[in-house]
């Protein structure tokens, strides 16, 4: 199949994301971990452009630094179109312009945005018109947060956080997030966390054979309750980030002086998440954190997933 139906270019949108839970369960034999998380995502955004090409390229922008980001196949955007083309016989390539609005390597789903707005660019595109069902069957192919980037609005992620569930969510959850130039390393962290786990394992007993998200996590996002949900919210890695980045911690009760209701490491990290009270609230943070030099974003969530801008 190669047809575009005419377009020239399609213009696709996909949220970030924030774990306001996550557990992780006990390192199983292939190297990997079963999660339980709460996510939610958030309006911080990746757009991506795609335009008919002879081969499959990608250009990036945004408004924090991009010099790490690959562009080559390591690019999610870039697996994402490959995939595509594979899975639908498409001979012809596609131009990818993506302007990043999501911290790098932040652990918010940056690239996984990326490439859950390309697979619907490049659907759209090349006229392959998959349902969502087949969409999503791909997005898991690329990742674990690609899926929930397509869903978006609030969900629990159990498995290899791929196996979604909506979660209803009332109202808008405020939040701060500060960013960090030092990226880290998703692999690193989970790494450090088994270390952590295996040298206090007296003090605090064997990981979750199942993991599970907490109830008062579902019950204050039903709610639609920040002060509930800032009191249940937790992030399993965390412990692991702040390992190797002790500088957070600093950060994290900073925030919390400053008026959050809690803060949160981001998935992975170094982002951190604070969750204010309302908006007003958030922006007062956001101002104050931003005066101590902080780089600070006042997002909102729940915000819809992955779409089409026309």
């Amino acid at each position: 199949m190669n047809a575009s139906r005419g377009l020239r270019r399609v213009h696709a949108r996909a949220p970030g994301k924030i774990n306001v839970f996550l557990e992780v369960g006990e390192l199983q034999p292939d190297g990997y971990h079963d999660v339980a998380s709460a996510y939610q995502a958030v309006s911080a955004f990746e757009d991506v452009w795609a335009t008919p090409a002879d081969d499959i390229a990608v250009a990036v922008t945004g408004t924090m630094d991009v010099v790490d980001v690959p562009l080559d196949d390591r690019n999610l955007a870039v697996r994402a179109a490959r995939l595509l083309a594979t899975e639908i016989g498409h001979r012809g390539g596609v131009h990818l312009e993506v302007r990043k609005g999501v911290p790098v390597a932040g652990g918010m789903g940056g690239g996984s945005a990326d490439a859950a707005a390309t697979l619907l660019a490049c659907d759209a595109l090349w006229g392959a018109a998959l349902s969502h069902a087949e969409l999503h069957a791909l997005a898991a192919r690329l990742g674990a947060d690609v899926p929930f980037s397509l869903m978006g609005g609030t969900a629990v992620g159990t498995g290899r956080g791929d196996e979604l569930s909506p979660a209803l969510a009332r109202g808008r959850f405020d939040w701060v997030i500060v960013t960090n130039e030092r990226g880290l390393s998703t692999p690193e962290v989970y790494r450090a966390l088994d270390e952590h786990r295996e040298q206090h394992a007296v003090d605090i007993g064997p990981a979750a054979r199942t993991p599970s998200v907490d109830l008062d996590v579902l019950h204050a996002l039903r709610a639609g309750d920040a002060a509930w949900l800032a009191a249940c919210a937790r992030n399993d890695l965390q412990v692991a980030a702040l390992r190797l980045r002790p500088d957070l911690a600093s950060v994290l009760e900073e925030g919390e002086r400053a008026g959050a209701l809690t803060g949160i490491v981001s998935g992975s990290g170094p982002t951190l998440a604070f969750l204010a009270h309302d908006a007003e609230a958030a922006i007062d943070l956001q101002i104050m954190l931003s005066a101590s030099g902080h780089i600070a974003h006042h997002v909102h969530g729940p915000v819809p997933g992955a779409r089409i801008v026309e």
